[in-house]
């Protein structure tokens, strides 16, 4: 299981340029420092190494074609400990076993939905089990959710 300390390091996957610029400020707002940002598969794999994010937001749908599955694959492969959140209109394209995500955020989210979602994913991750209810703007994968039964 990972276990992070704060503030987290977080990566951003999301080719509206807009919506990135949101997350960013809410990750920010929240004492975290975002280590990158890429709008898609392409980009990931550009970024160095030493990005080594801890969270990353992850949209399903990127840009050139790309997608959220084969970025949070390539996540996974080079940063194994980073916990990756999906943020997107299709939360029902995502497998059941969420590919290997710790859940989901769908879109349209709300300021307050994506703050409380990540405090909430900060609790899971750094003392787990969360204290405070599951928001509504936060799906957990069931992996990430048995996790807190060990």
């Amino acid at each position: 299981m990972i276990r992070l300390t704060s503030p987290f390091r977080v990566l951003i996957v999301e080719d509206e340029a807009l919506l990135a610029m949101d997350i960013e400020a809410l990750v920010e707002d929240a004492g975290h420092l975002v280590v990158g940002e890429a709008a898609s598969v392409d980009e990931v794999h550009a970024l160095p190494l030493s990005a080594a994010p801890d969270l990353a937001f992850v949209d399903l749908q990127l840009a050139f074609g790309s997608n959220g599955l084969d970025a949070a694959r390539l996540i996974h492969e080079r940063w194994a400990r980073a916990a990756v959140i999906f943020v997107t209109a299709n939360p029902k394209k995502i497998p059941e076993d969420f590919a290997g995500a710790h859940g989901v955020i769908p879109k349209p989210f709300s300021r307050a939905g994506l703050t409380s979602a990540l405090r909430y994913i900060e609790e899971g991750l750094i003392a787990p089990p969360p204290t405070s209810p599951m928001p509504a703007s936060f799906i957990a994968s069931p992996a990430f959710a048995a996790s807190w039964e060990d």
